[in-house]
């Protein structure tokens, strides 16, 4: 397996890559179909095996504090993709990403890592097992059908229906979100001090 920097050639690749990726996790309907860009510098690489990608990293940077992540002291970088395709997991495929990702995070003279994700316990475990720790957390709220939309989705536009929405939740009553709605997500937030 090769590790390297991510190639404009790789975008059909890195596309197949995350979709598979997700599909098995609470993200499963976040499908892209192409690349990201990213308006400040970010490191993008990619893991590569029989001739096709397996593994994406991608961790946009701030160049000036508070323009990329949410939170923190000095410069930080957003973890906005992590994945493996699912016939090469178990491999340290991540492992080695996130190791290697780390050490362009430290010499760009990044202090910090943040990743946002949902409720997926086991992807918390791999977070926690590299050092990362949960410091914030709201919700990912779907409410579709005229139940869940009825007294809390309307538009102003005459004739214009919400079939469906999603939003965030802020608020501190993330239980009763959770009971009235069917498809809730906790969106949780992980940091890792870069030494």
């Amino acid at each position: 397996m090769e590790i390297r920097n991510y190639q404009s050639s790789d975008e059909q690749g890195w596309v197949r890559c995350r979709v598979l990726s997700f599909l098995d996790t609470a993200y499963f309907d976040n499908v892209l179909k192409e690349k990201e860009q990213y308006e400040n510098p970010a490191i993008e690489l990619v893991a590569v095996e029989d001739g096709q990608i397996v593994g994406i990293l991608d961790i946009e940077y701030e160049m000036q504090e508070g323009t990329v992540c949410s939170r923190g002291t000095g410069l930080g970088g957003m973890i906005w993709h992590i994945a493996v395709h699912p016939d090469y997991r178990r491999r340290a495929i991540a492992s080695e990403l996130i190791r290697q990702g780390e050490e362009l995070a430290k010499k760009e003279k990044l202090n910090r890592l943040e990743a946002w994700t949902r409720d997926d316990k086991w992807v918390h475990t791999w977070y926690e097992k590299y050092g990362f720790q949960q410091v914030d957390s709201y919700l990912h709220v779907y409410l579709e059908g005229e139940k869940e939309l009825k007294g809390n989705i309307s538009s102003s536009f005459l004739k214009l229906y919400p079939v469906q929405t999603f939003a965030h939740y802020l608020g501190d009553q993330k239980d009763s979100i959770k009971k009235r709605f069917k498809r809730v997500h906790d969106c949780i937030c992980y940091e890792k001090t870069l030494k």
